[in-house]
Formats: C-alpha cells, structure tokens, sequence
C-alpha cells in the first residue's frame, strides 16, 4: 500500500509551531484564568480586525455562535428562516432549537451557495432571517442577498465557518450581515485543538447581548439572570490556541489556494470532471476543494485503493434530513442541491500537503474518471 494521503493532516501542522503552542499553553495554565480571561479578549479583538468587524465575541462552537446570533437577532418560537438546502446540518437545525422553521432554498451551482434569484419567493410576513453559508471557503452572492434582504427588512445571518479569511468585493466574509458567526472546529482553516465559535457584529448592543447570551442571560452581575441564556464561552485554552494560529493563517490560506490552482492545472483537462469555479469579485480559501463528477462512488474507491482520502460533504441535503420530514419537503424539490449531492467529492486540501501528493491525487483522479 502506498503511503497514505489523509484529508488533513493536524499532526503536521503541530509540528511547524509546536514550541509556539507549548508556551502559549503553558501561559494560560501558569496564570490560573481559563474561563473567558485576557487571552479570550485579545483573541476578539484579532478576529474582528481580520474579519473587518467592529466587535467579535467568543462562544463554545460554531453551532453555538449560530444560535446565539439568531436569539440576538429575534428569532423564536413561530418563525422562519430561510436557508440552503446544501449545507451542514448546524445551519438548519439551531433554527429549530430556538422553535423556529427553517425554509430550504436552492443553491447555485457553480459556487454551492444560496441562489440569491430564489429568496423572494419564500420570504413570507413570518420571515425573520436569511443565513447565507460560505460554502467551502467561497463567500455567497452577499450584495444580491442583502439587497433582497434590507428591502424585506429581515436580519441577515452569516454562516462563515469555513470561510474565515476570504473575501468578496474586497470585504471579509462575515462583515456582511447583521451578524457573522465562525467556527474554530479542529478541522477548519483556523482551527482549536477542540471547538470554539466566534460571532461578529458591528453593533455594540448587539455584542453586549450575544455576552449576555452567552453567560445565562446575565448582564450586570453574573448570579442575575436578565433572561433565559446557554453557558456557551470559549476558553482561555482554546484561545491561547487560537491566537498561535491565528498569526498563521494568512499562509495557511496562501497555501490551500496555491495548491487548488495545482490541482486545476491538473485536472483541467479530464472530462467528465467539474472544478471549483470561483465567483467574479470573490477569494476563495478552499476549506475543501470539491469537484463535481457521475460516477463518484467507483472514483472514491479506486482513491481508497490508492491510500488518498476523499469525502463526500454533503450526501443528504438538508431538506430531506430525517429530522426535517415533518416539513414536508419531496426529492425533486431543491434539484441542484440534490444534484449536488450525488456529485460532489472533496479531496485532500491543507497547507502542509507536498506538490509531489498533489500529483499523485490528481493521476489518480484522472485515471478514475477516465477508466
């Protein structure tokens, strides 16, 4: 068997910063504070200068910053929202935590992200939000969004946690909307070692009620709950962590987009094989590079045979999850995100893979489709 091509590769990355991240730790645990201490507010204020967002505030996951930011903006009991129908399940299912309807909309499918030609049609007077998620790294069409958006005065929440760093129209992704919610899963472009969330916003009211939020509802003391909240805090650890990578992950970035333009340049040429396209105006951090293909199960077995990882994000659109049956969504409903499903397959994309592994998950893409 040949040497073995993973997805990711995290021992990898520790081992180019390992004594930055010995010291930091050893920081946090040498001073005692490991809930939501200096290395948490510093690592707000790096974020929200990356992200171009007058405030971040810290919170325990992705899913989390998600929940927290659609309480901030309202959302309860009764209402909708409206989504993609390709995306993670976390998009979709912290709208029904908070009681709330998610609205499944379709994709486009060059970028994977919300059709922005879509929205009018399932905005309804008990619409409250849009979350456009910045599929795979590549922001969404956010200037149609919010215009469709503001003329419906409904909050627009950003799904960009596997997007941080990219831009469209020169502006970061997450800087958009109302809110802008990140996730620091390990497996993302900047990554905890365990999760972490982060949600930005150019409002001060609105941060000053996401911390509230984010302590149990409590504001001026923190044994008086204001109103019903999560214990959702990022920890000292985690950003202390967070804060080494940080400094990062402009290279890192440089790196996966260095190496999807590899890939392009390999793949290029195979028929039948659809590459990421990248939208006019948009940077695109390749979280995942997704290619699009007929016979995706034969390929992905015959990569297997050559010890290279590949996955499939997503197999089941969201509108036809089990737990969403009761909405009563029918396979034909959201054709491209069905489509979508059925074709696509991600192969192994991190800063630390070699242009060497690179041509050989390309050869053996090639050889699969071809053959």
């Amino acid at each position: 068997m040949p040497t073995p091509i993973p997805m990711l590769d995290l021992v990898a990355q520790f081992q180019t910063i390992e004594h930055e991240l010995r010291a930091a730790i050893e920081d946090v645990l040498r001073s005692g504070k490991f809930i939501l201490g200096p290395q948490v507010e510093a690592f707000e204020q790096e974020i929200a200068k990356l992200c171009g967002a007058p405030h971040a505030v810290g919170v325990a996951s992705g899913t989390d910053a998600l929940l927290l930011a659609l309480r901030a903006a309202g959302v309860g009991a009764g209402d909708e929202v409206i989504v993609p129908a390709f995306s993670y399940i976390s998009t979709a299912d912290t709208v029904s935590l908070l009681g709330a309807t998610p609205v499944f909309s379709d994709i486009s499918p060059d970028t994977f992200n919300l059709d922005p030609s879509q929205l009018e049609s399932r905005i309804t007077p008990r619409t409250r939000a849009i979350i456009p998620v910045h599929l795979f790294g590549q922001p969404a069409d956010m200037e149609r969004i919010l215009t469709v958006a503001d003329s419906a005065r409904i909050v627009v929440i950003e799904d960009a946690a596997q997007a941080i760093g990219a831009t469209r129209g020169g502006r970061p992704a997450g800087s958009f909307g109302e809110f802008g919610c990140l996730s620091f899963y390990p497996t993302k472009n900047l990554g905890a070692a365990g999760d972490g969330g982060m949600i930005l916003t150019s409002s001060l009211e609105a941060a000053d009620r996401l911390r509230s939020l984010r302590g149990h509802g409590a504001v001026a003391h923190k044994y008086i709950s204001e109103e019903q909240g999560w214990n959702s805090r990022l920890d000292e650890l985690q950003a202390a962590i967070l804060r080494v990578k940080l400094r990062h992950i402009t290279e890192w970035n440089a790196a996966r987009q260095s190496h999807a333009a590899r890939y392009d340049k390999l793949l290029r040429a195979v028929p039948g094989l659809v590459l990421p396209r990248l939208a006019p105006g948009s940077t695109h951090v390749f979280h995942q590079y997704t290619v699009r293909l007929a016979d995706r199960e034969r390929v992905q077995k015959h990569l297997a045979a050559e010890g290279i990882a590949s996955a499939v994000y997503y197999p089941v659109p969201l509108h036809l999850q089990p737990m969403f049956a009761h909405l009563g969504y029918q396979p034909g409903s959201m054709p491209r995100a069905e489509r979508a499903a059925l074709e696509v397959l991600s192969l192994p994309i991190y800063p630390e893979l070699t242009p060497g592994q690179i041509e050989r998950v390309a050869g053996a893409v090639a050889t699969a489709v071809v053959h």
